[in-house]
């Protein structure tokens, strides 16, 4: 049984990855992850000017960007199965909710796969013209997949708790932008130490900074793997409810 379960999440994961690389709204945020990031690199940071060999300006910006491109690739998850209404098929058929869950989980972590390996031409190309280290590369993109699975299974849950796309994306959107940047309200308010903690812990951006300096903390590592669980698990729970609603 325990064999038979990932086979039929990774069966649903095909059916719907063959449904992502047909949808205009993909290529869409793949594109919009790409020059924008590249845009900001050359234009707003003025890369070649600062004269250091490291990437971290370049990954600094994903938390940001992942607030528009994860929406976009999770919203029609599952809001685009209840306004069609096939969710009532899938229900029906032999899937466990942790098939179900999964299955949409793998193919949207799959795109998101996609477009960080559409970003390994820049890396290759600068590391002629200077000393890079491959180790925090490594941990910038470790990081970056992290995060960006963190992200997809929370947007995942809002797909499921939205009625339709629009609502999935601006609820996703909204979401993504408190936890993405709640780490700012310690450095803009004086707040007791306590507090700063405790906001600092809820903020996506603020576990991937130690990735993006090129530092794999384990404490990172785990809020993310134990987040993304937890979303996934919520999911599933909402799910059962409504079948056995």
């Amino acid at each position: 049984m325990k064999n038979i379960i990932p086979y039929r999440a990774l069966t649903l994961a095909r059916k719907e990855i063959i449904q992502y690389l047909k949808a205009p709204a993909f290529y869409g945020a793949a594109v919009f992850f790409l020059l924008f990031c590249s845009i900001w690199l050359f234009y707003f940071q003025r890369y070649f000017l600062a004269d250091r060999a490291t990437l971290r300006p370049y990954f600094d910006i994903f938390p940001i960007v992942f607030i528009f491109v994860i929406p976009v690739i999770t919203m029609k998850s599952w809001a685009e199965e209840r306004k069609t209404g096939t969710v009532e098929l899938l229900l029906t058929m032999p899937f466990t909710e942790w098939d179900l869950v999964l299955g949409k989980f793998f193919s949207t972590l799959s795109m998101l796969v996609l477009m960080l390996l559409l970003t390994i031409p820049m890396p290759l190309t600068l590391l002629s013209l200077g000393n890079f280290e491959a180790g925090p590369i490594f941990s910038e993109y470790l990081g970056a997949f992290l995060l960006g699975a963190c992200a997809i299974a929370l947007g995942l849950l809002l797909s499921c708790l939205s009625k339709n796309q629009a609502g999935a994306f601006l609820g996703g959107a909204a979401v993504l932008v408190v936890v993405m940047l709640i780490d700012q309200i310690p450095l803009s308010f004086d707040i007791p130490y306590w507090a700063a903690r405790l906001i600092n812990f809820f903020s996506l951006r603020y576990h991937f900074e130690g990735f993006s300096k090129g530092i794999i903390n384990t404490r990172d590592l785990a809020f993310f793997v134990l987040s993304t669980v937890l979303f996934l698990f919520i999911n599933t729970r909402v799910i059962l409810y409504r079948k056995w609603k």
